[in-house]
């Protein structure tokens, strides 16, 4: 059922990307609009920055990751993303103690319409379809500053995150969004782990860089 509707999101953005990518044209232009044709199409990019906090297996977890995308009409982008991801990120074994933690990425493919894109504030839809990884490692302190890491378990899963962020347009060259996005994958086979364990929302924000 999941796949299913995942499917059927992506299936409805690529329809409407046509459709979202026409520029404007002057009142009295009586041009027939086409959903396909020779229309004039302005067309940019940007690359950018994200971050974002969630929790993961019961303790908050810091993503960090990039974001580059092909702007279609000021209204539509379609790019790549990759974002990386650890928990228990504030605590620390003494010595002669273990440690774990859950660390990992993802990366894929991002739809993102734009409504409203000359207004100084309006809306994104960013989503996300791709595919990762997470690991289960264990850290162990000796000697009062080394420290040994190991990989005790790893997993791969398949991860759709469709988000939303308020954007603001603070120069003609760059966007601050802030928002939240929804996270959900495959079964997530670790030990002693539940197989949802990255399912969830995540508070999120973006820079992005370029011309839109």
């Amino acid at each position: 059922m999941k796949t299913t509707l995942l499917l059927s999101a992506l299936c409805l953005i690529l329809a409407a990307m046509p459709c979202m990518a026409q520029e404007d044209t002057p009142q009295g232009d009586q041009e027939i609009k086409t959903l396909f044709g020779n229309h004039k199409l302005s067309h940019g990019g940007y690359g950018g920055l994200t971050f974002g906090m969630d929790k993961i297996d019961g303790t908050y977890a810091f993503h960090s990751g990039i974001r580059a995308a092909w702007m279609i009409g000021h209204s539509f982008g379609f790019g790549i993303v990759g974002s990386g991801f650890s928990n228990n990120l504030w605590e620390y074994p003494s010595e002669d103690e273990v440690f774990y933690s859950l660390s990992g990425g993802y990366g894929g493919f991002l739809f993102e319409p734009v409504f409203a894109p000359r207004f100084p504030i309006h809306l994104s839809f960013p989503i996300v379809l791709g595919a990762g990884g997470v690991a289960n490692t264990k850290t162990y302190q000796y000697n009062h500053n080394d420290w040994d890491v190991f990989v005790e378990d790893e997993a791969f899963f398949l991860v759709a995150q469709p988000g939303v962020e308020l954007e603001f347009n603070l120069f003609k060259f760059m966007r601050l969004g802030v928002g939240a996005s929804y996270r959900m994958t495959t079964d997530i086979i670790l030990d002693g782990k539940k197989k949802d364990l990255l399912n969830g929302f995540m508070g999120q924000c973006s820079l992005k860089f370029g011309k839109f």
